[in-house]
């Protein structure tokens, strides 16, 4: 009987354990996928990160890897959260060609430019991708395979992270939705950060193949066009405009001044910038900030800091009244002016 009576008390002790890991669980298959959607690290990588590390490009139309490549890269079977979190901040902070473990982008892409990020910006993209299935490109899994297969790929575990990182190859080149039913501040943010992906893809892509002069050639030829033909695609009217500008015609007006200052206060404050949304009668206005990094300073920054003394030189040939340089990393340097339909 003594026997029978702890049996039952050992299985009950057993059970409430149980139940309370499962209580303790916050990603239970009932709730995973909608905490995936609604986990801030999501919207967080999508707006900084896509631009360069995009799910839907193609292999051989992209200015950097696929966010699901760094992923398998620096997480294996035995890399903790923590742990990749700090790899992720530390490479942010230094990015270098001695510290890479994807040298294979790096010869690709080159050292991806320095730029300023809040630790917690950061750190929620860092628990996102370590949590969840990430988008991946259709043509991703084959490649690794085959970098793998080649001895590139090798290392302990699969770089799987909690073997969420196996995504599935569906729908990953529908992964930007239809904008049209987002809010309007998403919407209008989408719309500039897809010009900013052509703009930004072409402009590297120069940089990398021809050089610094020939990317003041592409701006000044075909930047308007491009970003034109952008606001055709989404039926919108999308401006970039500055209070240092380059091109007179970038100039902004007392109102977009008003909201350039604004933005230069909330990245002076170290805060993450949010699109910011005008209602009219029947149309939407989202201003969102254009901030610099490594690259913009090329012909951006300081004279025998970071732009040679050739690259000013063909700076005031191609712009005479030229106001846009001076900068430093991870300043305002204009505003995204977008307007379309209610």
């Amino acid at each position: 009987m003594k026997n029978i009576i702890g049996l039952l008390v050992l299985t009950a002790f057993l059970m409430s354990c149980n139940s309370g890991k499962k209580e303790n669980n916050p990603y239970g298959k009932a709730n995973k996928e909608t905490i995936s959607k609604d986990h801030p690290g999501k919207k967080l990588m999508e707006t900084n990160c896509y631009l360069c590390h995009s799910a839907t490009a193609g292999h051989d139309d992209r200015i950097g890897p696929p966010m699901i490549a760094i992923k398998r890269h620096y997480i294996n079977s035995e890399t903790t959260k923590a742990e990749f979190t700090e790899a992720m901040q530390a490479w942010i902070k230094n990015p270098n060609e001695e510290d890479a473990k994807m040298p294979g982008a790096v010869r690709q892409y080159g050292v991806m430019p320095k730029q300023y990020f809040p630790e917690e910006t950061i750190a929620q993209i860092s628990e996102y991708m370590f949590d969840f299935e990430i988008d991946q490109p259709e043509w991703f899994e084959n490649h690794y395979n085959e970098e793998r297969g080649k001895g590139k790929g090798k290392g302990k575990g699969k770089g799987m992270g909690n073997g969420n990182g196996q995504g599935k190859g569906k729908n990953q080149q529908q992964a930007q939705t239809n904008f049209e039913d987002l809010p309007y501040g998403e919407r209008g943010l989408k719309y500039a950060l897809t010009t900013k992906a052509v703009l930004g893809k072409n402009l590297m892509g120069t940089i990398q193949k021809k050089g610094t002069l020939e990317a003041l050639d592409f701006c000044n030829v075909q930047a308007y066009p491009l970003t034109d033909s952008m606001a055709v695609v989404h039926n919108a009217t999308i401006k970039r405009v500055t209070d240092k500008p380059r091109n007179p015609n970038n100039k902004a007006n007392t109102e977009e001044l008003e909201y350039i200052n604004n933005f230069k206060q909330v990245i002076a404050n170290s805060e993450e910038s949010k699109p910011l949304v005008k209602e009219m009668d029947d149309k939407v206005k989202v201003y969102y900030p254009i901030t610099t990094n490594n690259m913009c300073l090329q012909c951006h920054g300081k004279l025998n800091k970071t732009i040679e003394a050739s690259t000013l030189a063909r700076i005031k040939n191609l712009y005479p009244m030229d106001k846009a340089i001076g900068y430093d990393i991870n300043e305002v340097r204009g505003i995204w002016s977008v307007t379309f339909d209610k």
